[in-house]
């Protein structure tokens, strides 16, 4: 029997996830802030300095199809602890790399730790939870890790100030571990056993079978194009808010991350929303106010600017909510790997996408990087608008 909101376990299961989510959020992006001072630190320019959030993702969107394998041997739950016990203990080592390099490589080392967690979660969640109570536990478990890269960013940014940066990722590594220690006592193992086939071949048999499905495809370009928009604008806002007219300090610039709260809500509310009046009437919509945001931060005033970012977070929070969700209903079989396929597509568009915003800040500043986001959220808008035109598979009455 599938766990349902207000039925018992089903707290229980969703405080677990928003905690890992939280902890898995935090280790993952709490560099963005500090992007600038490693500039300054290694004497490297912003497009390497976005490396150690690029090479993090790109390493754990190779690994996301191995933690599936994994699952089917040890279990969904053991290999989500292990996730993320060993990427704090990673983080912490990064807080003593003597060189560049070496920073680089503990980076992508707790990139290929953290991808247990993700890949697994959304394939556990929609196993475990019945349709209707989907969407409001896979929103929750999206504002755990909205809240968790807010927290990490903030503290980062305030240690890193009074600290420096090394200290900053000692109390980002020794937060998680609490984070893991909550995880592992309060979620119970699945009901449902990762299955699917543990081989090469039933792997590339699932993945034809869920590309031969339009609706999963376009789910697939909707997820890498807004999650590159998203994380060029908070790779590179650092940057612009460092720099003239406004000057502001590490401390300052890490509490435009208060902004992730906006985030927190629209997964909740958007998720929520369409989940009861329809996944592709609301999912474009979230796609349009990301525009509207984008605009708003080419003027050089600082209000405009901090709303325009408001906006952006709003829709790619209210965006993934809805189209992680999503891919777990379409996926009437082998939903750990449609779930693999999702996030392998959304972390290789922050990898490509997010270093590649640095080459347009550095040749183009802040303008070169709003027209880079603005295309990426045009076509992803275009993508929402042919999955609305897609018919649902047999199995549901609508997508």
């Amino acid at each position: 029997m599938t766990l349902r909101r207000g039925g018992p376990g089903f707290a229980r299961v969703v405080a677990a996830f928003f905690v890992g989510g939280f902890a898995i959020f935090e280790l993952l992006y709490c560099v963005q802030p500090i992007l600038p001072e490693f500039s300054r630190h290694f004497d490297v320019s912003p497009a390497a300095a976005s490396l150690t959030v690029s090479v993090s993702t790109a390493v754990m969107a190779c690994a996301l199809f191995f933690a599936g394998f994994a699952a089917e041997k040890f279990g969904r739950k053991t290999v989500m602890a292990a996730s993320l016990v060993v990427s704090a203990l990673a983080t912490l080592a990064v807080a003593a790399a003597p060189t560049w390099g070496a920073l680089l490589a503990l980076r992508g080392l707790m990139g290929l730790a953290l991808a247990g967690l993700p890949s697994l979660a959304m394939a556990y969640l929609a196993e475990e939870v019945d349709g209707p109570s989907l969407g409001f536990a896979m929103g929750m478990y999206i504002a755990g890790s909205t809240l968790g890269g807010m927290f990490g960013r903030l503290v980062v940014g305030f240690l890193a100030d009074y600290g420096g940066w090394r200290l900053a990722m000692v109390g980002i590594g020794a937060n998680s571990l609490l984070g893991a220690a909550f995880f592992v006592r309060a979620l119970p193992a699945e009901r449902r056993p990762a299955r699917g086939g543990g081989d090469f071949a039933s792997l590339v048999k699932l993945t034809r079978a869920h590309f031969s499905d339009a609706g999963l495809r376009w789910l697939f370009a909707v997820g890498y194009l807004v999650m590159g928009a998203f994380i060029c604008t908070y790779n590179y806002i650092g940057f612009r808010l460092a720099a003239p007219p406004f000057r502001l300090s590490q401390t300052h610039i890490g509490l435009i991350y208060t902004l992730y709260l906006l985030g927190a809500a629209s997964s909740a509310i958007m998720g929520d929303l369409a989940a009861r009046i329809g996944r592709r009437r609301v999912l474009w919509i979230a796609l349009a106010i990301g525009l509207v945001g984008v605009a708003l931060t080419l003027p050089d005033h600082l209000i405009p600017t901090i709303l325009g970012v408001a906006l952006v977070t709003w829709s790619f929070f209210g965006a993934h909510s809805i189209a992680s969700s999503w891919v777990g209903l379409r996926a009437n079989a082998g939903r750990a790997r449609a779930s693999a396929l999702y996030l392998f597509f959304y972390y290789v568009g922050s990898s490509f996408n997010g270093w590649a915003g640095g080459l347009a800040y550095q040749h183009w500043g802040w303008n070169g990087v709003a027209a880079m986001i603005a295309a990426l959220l045009g076509l992803a808008l275009l993508a929402a608008l042919k999955l609305a035109r897609t018919p649902p598979p047999p199995h549901l009455r609508r997508g």
